[in-house]
């Protein structure tokens, strides 16, 4: 992509925006910074960019005379594409791409890339470290808070870049082809921005439309949805399944991992792994088997699962207080995810939910208490949305918090000697904090100074 003497609109001045002003700047691009947020000083964006940038950054209503002098328009991935001005610019036959096929584009190396409702974060991580421990020349990017944009010219022929890729970020892609790819699973999600179910799912399926013969494709065998798109596709296809034994894949047999793929091998036994839950044996069996086919030596996968620790946010065990474990579970801000925390604990819990309504129903995540949870502690916007769904499935051991810091405390006040506490909120943290990291770790302070 020859961008020289071009003038460039980035869509978004998050950390995905500086970015790719950074990356097309350093190509030789003329850019526009351009957000919407009027909220924003144009003077404090400015500051957040590379010195010397001479970026125009442009805050507020969209100027439509630019559309005129575009020559290529950027977005981010906050930016949804059926924005009026967004079709504005495509009806203008002016490209649009987002930051994932920028960085693509100037990149080089091979990519493994992960997508899915739940799980990339942690498989991304780990099979990040299996092939930190395989080469050194890795880059570990994407929907994981690395932008693929800030690196992507520090890439060689011998790089290996892991990248977790959301749904938002595949929408936009266009010759972005991964030599092996990953769908972990489906489930609904992000449905204010995608509409339909079938829309999330088309954007999530673009990870493995430019893939060919000589490309692999990780797929999820207890997913329906995934298992039927495997026979779609044109790379070559490796199921992996928590509850199947498999002629060809990576499956879990009597407590074990094992790979099927030209010869049967243990992987290893889910008792020597650090992370808990069906769900992560599932994301170990993704990660080890894109390593696999990728060419990783087995000693070297086998050794790298085994001393995985787990992901910040993600059923992270934080302290034991008066006899009582806390967890935190920021990242569940989906029901689904959520019950994945449910499923993970051995004792009585106490549990915080609610925040940002992103349109879910929680009636599945509430059948899945199964009897472990004995106090549910709501609150944020969704708090009354969910207690009509609790009150629907019969269950009505909930109480309201009007602060986050309130419910922590009446968690801590209700649990008792053998309980836990679990943050695990099935929304977003929108509208309270800026993201689950931020959420986590002021749940984390909270339960520290008890």
């Amino acid at each position: 992509m020859d961008v020289t003497g071009k003038k460039v609109l980035v869509f978004g001045s998050g950390i995905s925006g500086i970015g790719a002003v950074k990356l097309l700047e350093t190509h030789g691009a003329k850019v526009v910074l351009y957000d919407g947020n009027n909220a924003l000083k144009a003077e404090e964006v400015k500051e957040r960019l590379t010195p010397g940038s001479r970026a125009e950054v442009v805050i507020g209503t969209f100027p439509e005379e630019l559309l005129s002098e575009l020559d290529l328009v950027v977005l981010s991935p906050g930016v949804p594409t059926d924005l009026p001005i967004v079709e504005a610019m495509k009806a203008q036959k002016i490209r649009v791409i987002g930051e994932i096929e920028l960085a693509y584009q100037y990149g080089r190396g091979d990519v493994l890339a992960i997508t899915g409702t739940n799980g990339k974060t942690t498989t991304t991580s780990l099979l990040g470290e299996i092939m930190k421990n395989y080469q050194d020349d890795v880059y570990v990017v994407g929907n994981i808070g690395n932008p693929y944009t800030i690196v992507a010219d520090d890439m060689t022929d011998q790089t290996i870049t892991v990248a977790e890729m959301s749904s938002f970020q595949l929408e936009t892609i266009d010759s972005f082809r991964p030599k092996v790819s990953a769908i972990l699973n489906f489930t609904p999600d992000h449905l204010n921005r995608h509409h339909t179910m079938e829309a999330y799912v088309n954007a999530k399926k673009n990870i493995a439309r430019n893939q060919t013969e000589e490309d692999f494709c990780i797929l999820n065998y207890e997913d329906e949805l995934t298992r039927e798109f495997g026979k779609k596709i044109r790379a070559k296809v490796l199921y992996f399944s928590s509850r199947h034994t498999l002629e060809e894949g990576i499956y879990l047999e009597e407590g074990k991992i094992i790979l099927a793929y030209g010869k049967k091998q243990e992987v290893c036994a889910v008792e020597d792994l650090k992370i808990l839950g069906t769900h992560n044996y599932e994301n170990v069996m993704a990660a080890a088997a894109m390593a696999y086919v990728y060419g990783v030596p087995m000693d070297v996968i086998r050794k790298s699962v085994k001393a995985f620790g787990g992901v910040e946010h993600r059923i992270e065990y934080v302290t034991e207080k008066n006899g009582v474990a806390y967890y935190n579970d920021s990242k569940g801000t989906n029901p689904d995810a959520a019950i994945k925390g449910i499923q993970a604990m051995n004792r009585p819990t106490v549990l915080i939910g609610g925040g940002y309504d992103k349109d879910s129903v929680y009636t599945e995540w509430i059948e899945s208490f199964d009897g472990k949870v004995k106090k549910l502690i709501l609150v944020g916007e969704t708090k009354e949305k969910i207690a009509r769904d609790a009150d629907a499935c019969g269950f009505h051991d909930y109480v309201f918090a009007d602060t986050f810091e309130e419910a922590v405390l009446l968690a801590a006040k209700t649990a008792e000697n053998g309980d836990a506490v679990l943050l695990s909120p099935a929304c977003a943290s929108w509208g309270m904090f800026p993201n689950y990291e931020v959420r986590g770790e002021k749940f984390k302070e909270i339960v520290n100074s008890l």
